[in-house]
């Protein structure tokens, strides 16, 4: 029988209210650019990742504080390189909800996640805006360490982790208007593909991640049995 005592996976009821409040935390002005800046940190590391796992480099990355991002990189798969962002933030996203469903491990996962981003600080930063945005993720991070309820620090990192899932779906239908930027108009003009399909591997992909999201929770059903 499981050790259920240590597992923060939420029942179907508070996954929904959590996915909500999401959504809702998304679409609020003001309240959602931080929120932003995490989408938009992993969308640009993903693309650093994929540049270094392909044999590239990476120059530094730049973020803006409307949630834009650039990586500058030479070398590696450029199709690869293009393709990991909104692929690599999903794959995040579900990475964190799932860590988030651990009781004993949610502190050491905060301090990592804070660690990834100084990391990057250290070595991909160098405009004024990207070390302040940068340092704001990481205070975000490590402010929670200060509360003594583990349960409520696993709460608030899955619903960051679906944040994050629901914003890498949403960013790449804003492609569509836009004529010639973005990563789906650079992979289509790297390959025959039009960048409308791009995006819908994006979003699949995306919808694919919140499935497996519902899939842990509802497991946790079948375990209660």
């Amino acid at each position: 029988m499981p050790n259920v005592q240590l597992s923060a996976t939420p029942s179907r009821s508070r996954f929904m209210i959590e996915l909500l409040l999401a959504f809702l935390l998304t679409r609020f002005p003001y309240i959602s650019i931080p929120f932003k800046w995490f989408e938009s940190y992993f969308h640009e590391l993903s693309h650093g990742i994929a540049t270094l796992l392909t044999g590239g480099s990476v120059s530094h990355i730049q973020l803006f504080p409307n949630g834009a991002g650039f990586c500058f990189s030479q070398g590696g798969s450029s199709i690869l390189i293009a393709y990991a962002g909104y692929f690599g933030a999903a794959l995040w996203g579900y990475s964190i909800f799932l860590m988030a469903t651990q009781k004993q491990t949610i502190r050491f996962t905060l301090t990592l996640l804070a660690l990834t981003v100084a990391a990057s600080l250290l070595f991909w930063a160098r405009d004024v805006l990207t070390i302040v945005i940068l340092s704001v993720l990481i205070i975000l991070f490590l402010l929670p360490l200060k509360l003594k309820n583990s349960s409520l620090l696993n709460t608030l990192l899955r619903i960051l982790g679906l944040m994050i899932i629901l914003n890498a779906m949403a960013s790449p239908m804003v492609l569509l208007g836009l004529s010639g930027q973005g990563d789906a108009v650079m992979l289509a003009e790297m390959t025959w593909l039009p960048a409308w399909i791009w995006v819908i591997t994006w979003l699949a992909f995306s919808g694919f991640m919140l499935l497996l999201c519902w899939r842990k929770v509802d497991r946790k059903k079948g375990v209660s049995k």
